[in-house]
């Protein structure tokens, strides 16, 4: 569910192209198999660094103003080259906007209310305004006044985003720096901040498991191979044969706990019962490198690459469908190309896949077949820099939001009758969307028998105790140019 990335060319791209409007407008891993001394509680700051990394002014009302109401309609916050839209994600209406140019990728916070922001070094916190508090058997409905909020993360080249029994771990590239958190306290002014550290920085991933396993990528900027599942400050499970190892997605847990896939340049992985699980292909160069699960689903969708020396870009018409039980891949052709922002899984599992030629096919992950192509937007194709917007897929709920960048419009699809039923104009061309709905994406009680203990002792890392009401709080996709 879900990812955000910028690797060390396109970072470079990226801020030369600010530089530049900056002065127009005048205005991981090798991780240590010891763990470090535990230090004493530190409250961490909600904002550290000089007032131009800080970047926007937060709007000081964001939320603000507690509203109880009947209902809450889904809300989508889109980037753009001028900053950041919210509207309501079903009839496109604006809600708030906040003017920031600068290539912004989006990630859900994990709390159904909040949104990830990856500015450069740092992971700003937007408010959506809406969120549905459970209450028992039933929820309570509030509305806030949205925008971006006060609340950073300094993270150097901020990168992946990744969801999971209700944690949200935030990994930096530019120093393999990871925090995890109670992902309902990502806007708290004082969230208990676990914090993990690699030897060496390196465009990566880590998740936090239930029983609080954390399972880390390790590497250098130049070569990446290894992953490693780490409890207690012990290294629990390894595998060094994944080549330029990139995302991960979740998958059905089994009795014995949590299943993860991980996308590599010879086949993907598989860490299920406690250990990695190579998964065979035939060709000698495979490239999984977006992967997106369903925590009800054993099968894994992903993108599915050949050509290691394409240029501009590769245009694969394959996917790939990865059984987390057996540890084998099955393949299924489209017939017409995708790109890494194409996918999602819809609310029963189903795969979903945008290609070139404007549909979105709906795929039975069991049995590999294709049950629906629908019609959704104007043919598109990949443009040779990732970075300008293009398509984009994204589930809440029951229905899909498809975003049509060069046309600067919205489909949004109801996955039951498999309909378009609403398509609207956007403000601007769109380079990345995400959805709330008010309810956490995947909440710690998601699975029953997992229990993620409050309060636990991450021995690896420092637990930064910043305040002492830890409670509840994955849809994670690993995305990549």
């Amino acid at each position: 569910m879900i990812g955000m990335i910028l690797d060390k060319k396109s970072r470079s791209r990226t801020l030369a192209a600010l530089s530049v409007l900056a002065l127009t407008s005048t205005a991981a891993c090798g991780g240590s198999p010891t763990a470090p001394a535990r230090q004493a509680p530190t409250a961490v700051p909600a904002s550290t660094g000089s007032a131009a990394e800080q970047g926007p002014v937060a709007d000081s009302d964001a939320g603000g103003n507690e509203k109880e109401v009947a209902t809450v309609k889904p809300r989508l916050l889109m980037s753009h080259a001028e900053g950041l839209t919210l509207l309501d994600a079903d009839s496109g209406v604006v809600v708030a906007n906040k003017k920031h140019p600068a290539f912004l990728r989006l990630a859900n916070a994990g709390d159904g209310r909040h949104v990830m922001v990856a500015d450069g070094d740092t992971f700003r916190v937007y408010d959506t305004g809406i969120q549905a508090q459970k209450h028992g058997d039933h929820y309570h409905n509030y509305e806030y006044i949205p925008g971006l909020t006060a609340k950073t993360y300094a993270m150097p080249h901020a990168g992946h985003v990744v969801l999971h029994h209700g944690r949200t771990v935030l990994f930096a590239d530019g120093t393999g720096e990871i925090k995890a958190l109670d992902s309902t306290k990502i806007a708290g002014a004082k969230p208990q901040i676990t914090e993990y550290k690699t030897d060496t920085p390196h465009h990566g991933v880590a998740v936090e498991l239930a029983d609080d396993t954390l399972v880390r990528t390790e590497g250098t900027e130049d070569e990446r191979h290894t992953i490693k599942a780490i409890k207690d400050g012990k290294t629990t499970a390894e595998t060094t044969d994944c080549p330029g190892v990139h995302g991960e997605a979740v998958a059905e847990p089994t009795a014995k706990g949590d299943v993860l896939a991980f996308g590599c340049e010879n086949g993907p992985v598989v860490y299920r019962d406690g250990a990695f699980h190579k998964v065979p292909v035939k060709d000698a160069y495979s490239r999984s490198g977006n992967l997106f699960g369903h925590e009800e689903s054993p099968i894994v969708l992903g993108d599915y690459k050949i050509d290691k020396d394409a240029k501009p870009v590769e245009r694969p018409t394959r996917i790939s469908l990865i059984d987390t039980r057996t540890d084998t891949l099955r393949l299924v052709d489209l017939k017409s190309p995708y790109w890494f922002r194409s996918f999602a899984r819809g609310p029963q599992g189903e795969g979903l896949v945008l290609t070139y030629d404007g549909k979105l096919h709906v795929i039975d992950v069991d049995s590999g077949k294709q049950t629906a192509a629908i019609d959704v937007i104007e043919p598109w194709q990949e443009k040779e820099d990732w970075q300008e917007p293009g398509p984009a897929v994204e589930v809440a709920g029951s229905k899909a939001y498809v975003t049509d960048a060069e046309n600067k419009k919205m489909s949004v699809v109801d996955l039951a009758t498999r309909k378009v039923v609403t398509t609207y104009d956007l403000p601007a061309a769109p380079v990345e969307i995400a959805v709330t709905t008010g309810k956490a994406e995947v909440p710690a009680d998601a699975h029953e028998g997992h229990d993620h203990t409050e309060g636990h002792d991450h021995t690896e890392g420092h637990d930064h105790t910043e305040g002492h009401d830890h409670t509840e709080g994955h849809d994670h996709a690993g995305h990549e140019h």
